[in-house]
């Protein structure tokens, strides 16, 4: 028996990722309609609704049924709407894919999203592919000792290796059609547990991401670089990832406070146009909380 009335959830291997149908982001949703959604987010960290046609305010106004909007800094959203990042890469464009190495978004802030909302407008013939990570089963899966350490110790989190004055996006030297605002901020150093308690599930999830996790806090570069890539190789292994595969006017959103996740390339030559939104999040809890 299904545990939704109102709408139709088709969940993924380990019920890691999830389609939602059955629901119409572009009207009013609600408040029955709109608890089992969330629901379902929750228990699957990471859903997607197809064919859902929406303008720029429909998208807007479905990110602030889930929450205030979040700070995203280092990309110029667009001109009339600033909580909207357009992604767009061009048939023609030679710069690396935005987002294409493994990561939660900003994971650097006091408050980091909860949630990130992509909605695809055009989606290329080939390639194009989103990657998960479940934070939550890789923790589960490390032995006991293991996790009582982990659970000891904050990881060390800072934008400056893609956005700082000397990071990856400063040193390009081929055209990108987003546009990136690499900043002296992006240098700042904030701690977050390594095992995060997820503040609406109570769940734990490795709380790490081999972009902006830069060190553990009280231990020196060599044994930061020795557990984290551990913890890197573990959360990547294929039992615990999604492929995520896009449709047209597909929108799907994620839980950053269990997910990693990874854009993929393999579509050059074709045209590739996400909007992206966030959900402002809470300040990671502990694994004692």
């Amino acid at each position: 028996m299904s545990d939704y009335r109102h709408i139709e959830v088709t969940a993924a291997a380990h019920d890691f990722g999830a389609a939602i149908r059955s629901v119409n982001l572009a009207g009013e949703i609600s408040a029955d309609v709109f608890a089992e959604v969330r629901q379902a987010w929750l228990r699957h960290s990471v859903v997607c609704f197809p064919d859902q046609p929406l303008t720029h305010e429909q998208l807007e106004a479905f990110t602030q049924r889930i929450g205030p909007f979040g700070l995203d800094p280092y990309v110029a959203p667009m001109a009339d709407h600033p909580h909207i990042l357009e992604l767009r890469r061009e048939p023609d464009e030679r710069a690396t894919v935005f987002g294409g190495s493994w990561h939660s978004d900003w994971s650097f802030q006091e408050h980091p999203p909860s949630a990130t909302i992509l909605h695809a407008k055009v989606v290329p013939p080939v390639g194009g592919d989103t990657l998960y990570a479940d934070g939550y089963r890789a923790f589960e899966a490390l032995s006991p000792r293991m996790q009582a350490l982990l659970m000891q110790l904050n990881g060390l989190h800072s934008a400056s290796r893609p956005y700082g004055p000397q990071g990856f996006y400063a040193k390009e030297t081929v055209a990108r059609t987003v546009k990136i605002l690499p900043n002296q901020t992006a240098e700042a150093v904030r701690a977050h547990p390594l095992v995060r308690t997820h503040g609406e599930s109570g769940r734990k999830a490795l709380y790490i991401n081999p972009i902006y996790t830069i060190g553990i806090e009280g231990m020196s570069e060599g044994e930061s670089a020795a557990l984290l890539g551990f913890l890197f190789e573990h959360m990547t292994k294929d039992d615990f990832i999604y492929r995520h595969k896009w449709q047209t006017n597909m929108l799907t959103m994620w839980d950053n406070r269990c997910v990693m996740h990874n854009a993929t390339g393999g579509y050059d030559g074709h045209l590739r146009l996400m909007h992206r939104t966030t959900v402002k999040g809470e300040i990671p809890l502990g694994a004692g909380v």
